[in-house]
């Protein structure tokens, strides 16, 4: 790849000049970043050269760039160590690529309170990063911004599939996020790659049966249809070796852990299907039910465990108007 501002050649073996493309319109058009701003990269051993990259590039770019290389947590929602939020509260941009996510952390809820702009990446690769941030992002917000309307809008969402999927979910009084890159104002916060738009459903409403044919966060790729029972807000059954597995992650921390958290629709053409939540959860057409914490997106439940789930092929009806059929977008 070519040099960045003020460096010589970088020597990054993994990088190709996609990745390097990626990782400027990261910096540049997602985040904005200016000279003299605070910038700090949070990743984990495995992920040192990527998030390397990015602090050369802050760096090439004018940013007082630093790198936090912290161990891997035990689960999306964890919080990071002390040092690194009180860093991550003094910082003007957080940008994370971590092998579990921090977006669900009370660290990461104070430090966009306190101005911080952030880009939460968590199990991203260099690969998907270069393929998945190629996609138009001004038709990405285009989509992104009616997906959130529409889902801000409405009282209840119902997701329905052939699969046998029909669950329904209250959504009064709670705001939308549309989640398509534009990080460049004060208090900013999304995921890398991007390309959603999500809700936090109000605790207690979501009622039916969820059958998920896509991904499970944590557990990749699922082997067939895991059928998901919610009853009054929470997951209280789930079918075969892959739900029970999803069942042990989240009652590991009481009721709470089984909460219906969110609802989100992706809208990231060039995402596909391949076992990382991070991009499969972008697909366009896709939806995704998580579960666990939903306080740092608008939710009322904290704990340090957050499991998104995705159908391929969902539709989605807001107030009876469909918003997605058959995993196709409508707007």
């Amino acid at each position: 790849m070519g040099d960045v501002t003020g460096f010589g050649p970088l020597a990054f073996p993994f990088v190709g000049d996609g990745v390097d493309t990626a990782v400027r319109t990261v910096l540049r058009d997602c985040l904005d970043l200016s000279p003299g701003e605070e910038v700090l990269v949070i990743c984990n051993s495995m992920n040192e050269e990527l998030g390397s990259l990015l602090r050369i590039n802050a760096q090439g770019e004018g940013g007082e760039a630093t790198l936090a290389v912290i161990d891997e947590r035990g689960s999306s929602a964890e919080e990071p160590p002390a040092t690194v939020a009180a860093a991550m509260l003094a910082a003007d941009i957080v940008v994370a690529p971590t092998a579990q996510s921090i977006s669900h952390t009370e660290a990461r809820k104070a430090a966009t309170e306190a101005g911080a702009r952030i880009a939460s990446m968590p199990g991203v690769t260099s690969e998907m990063l270069a393929r998945v941030m190629s996609a138009d992002l001004i038709q990405l917000r285009k989509r992104g911004t009616a997906v959130g309307r529409a889902l801000g809008a409405g009282a209840e969402a119902r997701i329905t599939c052939a699969r046998g999927s029909d669950l329904r979910l209250g959504l009064e009084e709670r705001t939308a996020t549309v989640d398509a890159g534009a990080l460049n104002m004060k208090g900013a916060f999304g995921n890398i790659p991007c390309g959603e738009a999500f809700i936090a459903p109000l605790e207690g409403t979501a009622e039916g049966t969820l059958v998920v044919d896509g991904t499970i966060a944590g557990i990749g790729k699922v082997s067939g249809p895991v059928e998901l029972t919610i009853r009054e807000g929470h997951l209280t059954e789930a079918q075969g070796a892959e739900g029970e597995a999803l069942m042990e992650t989240l009652t590991e921390w009481g009721k709470e852990g089984t909460n219906v958290a969110e609802l989100g629709i992706g809208t990231n053409e060039e995402a596909t299907l391949t076992g990382n939540i991070l991009e499969d959860e972008k697909i366009s057409g896709t939806a995704h039910v998580a579960f666990g914490a939903s306080a740092a997106i608008g939710g009322t439940v904290q704990v340090p465990v957050h499991v998104d789930c995705v159908l391929r092929r969902p539709t989605v009806e807001i107030d009876g108007t469909p918003l997605v059929e058959a995993g196709g977008l409508v707007v």
